[in-house]
């Protein structure tokens, strides 16, 4: 059974920083693309970050510089290290990841950005 479980979001001040974890449970996580995602409300889920099997990474233009995907496959589980925190950046932040027939999502966690 494939599962994916956020955790690490919460309150922060502009400036400030946070570090998503999203633990993966199941086959997808080998050698699999995974990615983050957020969604604010009446907006569609936006792609924040990717990252491949092999480790290459693609960000959104807004989070370039500031957000960093990594993955740790001996814990089968993918990180948003995020800094430079702004208030537009507040939003429910969601892991991905797919197999050749279907994907799968995290429940999200919060991400607040305010003073």
């Amino acid at each position: 059974q494939v599962q994916l479980v956020e955790s690490g979001g919460g309150l922060v001040q502009p400036g400030g920083s946070l570090r998503l974890s999203c633990a993966v449970s199941g086959s997808i996580f080998r050698g699999n693309a995974m990615h983050w995602f957020r969604q604010v409300p009446g907006k569609q889920r936006a792609l924040v970050a990717t990252i491949t099997g092999g480790g290459s990474t693609n960000y959104a233009d807004s989070v370039k510089g500031r957000f960093t995907i990594s993955r740790d496959n001996a814990k089968n589980t993918v990180y948003l290290q995020m800094n430079s925190l702004r208030p537009d950046d507040t939003a429910v932040y969601y892991c991905y990841g797919q197999t050749a027939l279907k994907g799968y999502w995290g429940q999200g966690t919060q991400v607040t950005v305010s003073s």
